[in-house]
C-alpha cells in the first residue's frame, strides 16, 4: 500500500535522526529525572509496517498499522489472580516471586491485497482482498532471562474493517491510483485468536567487548511459540542476533502478528544515562494451518487461494532508543511465498516510534 510519499519519507527519516541527535545532548540531571518518573509511566508505541515504506511495491501484505500500550511493572493481588489462571497450566507463567509482570492493550488494521490493483473483478489466482481490524490484549512475564507472552486478539475480518476507505481514501489524498477491487474481499467474520510465545535472551559474552569506554553486547533471542484462531492458527519457532548497548532492556522490535519478535516488552530499569542501541538480523519459521486471508471464510464462499504450509520471515534493522522517553525502530523483512502461484517473496519495511508518558 503507497502510504508516505517518497518526498515526506525522507523527511520523516531526517526529523528522526534530527530528534535523537537532540535527546543525545539532554543533561544527566534530566535524564535521572525522566528515567524515574518512567519505571512507573506507561509506554505507547506507534508501529507501521508497509511495502512501500521503503520500497516500490503495493500488494500482499500490504499494509499494517498497530498501536499499544505497555504498563509499568504491576504486582499485587488482582494481577496474580490474573496471571494464575494461566499459571495452572503446568509450565506457564510459573513464577517462584521473582517475576515481572507487565500487560499490554493494543489496536491494529492490516490490509492484504492482491499485486494488480486495476482489475475488477480481481486475478482469481492472485491474493485476495482482506482487512483485519482487531483489539488485543497481551499478559508478560519476564523471569531472568526468558520472556513469555500470552496475547488475545479480538476483531472483524471484512467490509467492517474499513480496508477499503483506509487504502482508496489515502491513495485519493495523495494522488495516487485506486485499488477497484475491494467489493470482491474477504466476507464479514467476527475473528479471535490466542497466542502463546517464549524467547529467551541468551548473552554471547565471548563476542562481547569496550570499545571507547563504552560496554558493547552481543545476544541471540531465539523464540518459539503457537497462535490458534480462525483468522491464523500457525506454529513458529525463530531466533535474532543483536548486537549494541543495553540489549537488556527488551527482546527486540514490535511487530504485528505474525512476525519475528513482536512483544512490547521494555525495562527501563536496565538503563543508564547513554544511548541504548542494536543493529539485529533474525529468522522466523511457520508452519501455517490456517490464514483466513488465503484459505477465505470459514463458513461461507469468498475468494480463496491455496496456502503454502511452510513460511519463513528474515529480517534486519537497528534500534535506538535515548532512556524510555523516545525509541525509533527501522526494519526490512523479506516473507517468503505464502500461496500457490505467488512469483516472488515480499519485502515488507517497518518503522517504530515508543515513548513513555
Amino acid at each position: 500500500m503507497t502510504l508516505i510519499p517518497p518526498t515526506l519519507r525522507e523527511s520523516a527519516i531526517l526529523a528522526a535522526a534530527t530528534a535523537a541527535w537532540l535527546l543525545c545532548g539532554t543533561p544527566h540531571s534530566a535524564f535521572a529525572d525522566d528515567q524515574n518518573r518512567a519505571l512507573n509511566n506507561w509506554r505507547t508505541t506507534f508501529l507501521e509496517e508497509n511495502d512501500s515504506l521503503y520500497f516500490n511495491s503495493d500488494k500482499h501484505y500490504t499494509q499494517g498499522l498497530r498501536f499499544s500500550a505497555l504498563s509499568p511493572e504491576m504486582s499485587g493481588h488482582a494481577t496474580d489472580a490474573l496471571f494464575g489462571i494461566l499459571g495452572t497450566i503446568p509450565g506457564i507463567f510459573a513464577s517462584d516471586g521473582g517475576s515481572e509482570r507487565r500487560i499490554a492493550l493494543s489496536v491494529g488494521q492490516s490490509l492484504f491485497t492482491p499485486k494488480n490493483l486495476t482489475l475488477k473483478p480481481p486475478d482469481p489466482t492472485d491474493r485476495p482482498y482482506g482487512g483485519w481490524l482487531y483489539g488485543g490484549a497481551s499478559l508478560l512475564q519476564e523471569h531472568g532471562n526468558q520472556l513469555e507472552n500470552f496475547e488475545i486478539q479480538l476483531g472483524i475480518v471484512g467490509p467492517g474493517a474499513l480496508g477499503k476507505a483506509t487504502q482508496n481514501d489515502f491513495h485519493q489524498f495523495i494522488g495516487d491510483n485506486q485499488a477497484q477491487g475491494w467489493s470482491s474481499q474477504i466476507q464479514t467474520e467476527p475473528g479471535g485468536l490466542l497466542s502463546y510465545e517464549r524467547l529467551w535472551r541468551l548473552p554471547l559474552p565471548l563476542l562481547s567487548g569496550t570499545s571507547g569506554g563504552v560496554e558493547n553486547g552481543v545476544d541471540f533471542v531465539p523464540q518459539g511459540g503457537v497462535t490458534g484462531g480462525n483468522v491464523f492458527t500457525y506454529g513458529e519457532i525463530g531466533g535474532t542476533l543483536r548486537i549494541g548497548r543495553h540489549l537488556e532492556t527488551d527482546y527486540g522490535q514490535v511487530r504485528v502478528r505474525p512476525g519475528l519478535s513482536g512483544t512490547d516488552y521494555f525495562n527501563p530499569d536496565h538503563l543508564d544515562d547513554d544511548v541504548g542501541f542494536y543493529v539485529f538480523a533474525g529468522a522466523q519459521g511457520r508452519a501455517v494451518a490456517h490464514n483466513i486471508f488465503l484459505d477465505g471464510n470459514t463458513a461461507r464462499p469468498s475468494p480463496s487461494v491455496p496456502r503454502e504450509v511452510l513460511v519463513a520471515d528474515f529480517q534486519g534493522g537497528v534500534s535506538i532508543f535515548w532512556s524510555s522517553r523516545i525509541r525509533f525502530d527501522f526494519s526490512a523483512v523479506r516473507r517468503t511465498i505464502e500461496f500457490v502461484g505467488q512469483h516472488h517473496p515480499d519485502v515488507i519495511g517497518t518503522a517504530a516510534l515508543a515513548t513513555s508518558w
